[in-house]
């Protein structure tokens, strides 16, 4: 049986130890923070980030550089036959470009798939998994890239954004917008569905934005997953907001009834997505599962 190896990015919301014990590879995001360059779950915890983002430090994005996503699947070729490489969406980083043309050297050329999977932070994170189970399974290396393809789409995050501070300092709100918008006390729900970040619905308060997302995720089980809540995956995210996470699970249960408690992970936004959105954050992410689905 050929042997297959998933790599992924940081984005996913893996961390180093999580990649471990799941059995992936794990490629650090690389932060600019004032200046500096930093590694999630390297040289930048969770918690180090937001007290930069709160302290008001510039902080932006970056890829992985080539050299680091070589080596990384050079050393993987002497163990492994294939490599799955599951990046961040094309639709919100160049990582997944870049991969792409670095998968045609000669010496990747048939060996490493890169899956322009459009997703990130917890459905990413589902894709990895699901494409760890497949490779465990013996599934071929094709059949796997083909799976993740098909289903890449079959995935959507809600996101009640807490602040329209970050919003507005990226240039997704306009301040006058953020003014208004503080002075009456929204709370903005977003989607990631697909390639994009985008407005979905306002709320005034907490509890109408959990009920948003709620009748959201309703919603696309009913048109989009065959109206059958056991064919989709939960799991709540959040940034820096486990606490109303927990509170939000009971939610969750209490509108779904008989979807097994123990299947809703809670996990945090990736960092990625947190230093657009802020602190307080807390979202719901449904994902279909695939034939080869298992407990995430």
């Amino acid at each position: 049986m050929a042997k297959v190896a998933i790599t992924t990015d940081s984005n996913s919301g893996i961390t180093q130890k999580q990649g471990e014990e799941l059995g992936v590879y794990v490629l650090p995001m690389p932060f600019i923070i004032g200046g500096d360059t930093y590694y999630e779950d390297i040289n930048l915890s969770q918690a180090d980030f937001y007290e930069k983002l709160k302290g008001d430090i510039e902080i932006s994005t970056t890829q992985p550089s080539p050299d680091e996503v070589m080596n990384l699947w050079k050393k993987l070729l002497e163990e492994y036959d294939s490599i799955i490489h599951i990046p961040m969406s094309s639709g919100l980083s160049g990582s997944c470009q870049t991969a792409m043309m670095l998968s045609h050297e000669d010496e990747f050329d048939g060996k490493v798939y890169v899956v322009d999977n459009q997703r990130i932070s917890v459905t990413m994170r589902q894709s990895v998994i699901d494409a760890k189970i497949m490779a465990d399974k013996g599934i071929d290396v094709e059949e796997i890239y083909d799976i993740l393809m098909r289903d890449k789409l079959e995935a959507s995050i809600y996101i009640m954004v807490d602040t329209l501070k970050y919003l507005k300092k990226g240039g997704r709100v306009t301040p006058a917008a953020a003014a208004l918008g503080t002075i009456l006390r929204l709370k903005p729900v977003l989607q990631i569905q697909g390639e994009k970040l985008d407005a979905f619905a306002k709320a005034r308060t907490v509890t109408q934005a959990k009920s948003i997302m709620i009748n959201a995720v309703k919603s696309d089980i009913e048109k989009r997953f065959g109206g059958d809540m056991n064919n989709v995956w939960f799991e709540i995210a959040h940034t820096e907001n486990e606490t109303e996470a927990e509170n939000f699970k009971a939610e969750i249960l209490e509108a779904f009834p008989g979807y097994p408690a123990e299947d809703i992970v809670i996990n945090p936004l990736s960092l990625s997505v947190s230093c657009h959105i802020g602190p307080g954050a807390l979202a719901f992410a449904i994902t279909k599962k695939t034939e080869f689905s298992n407990n995430n």
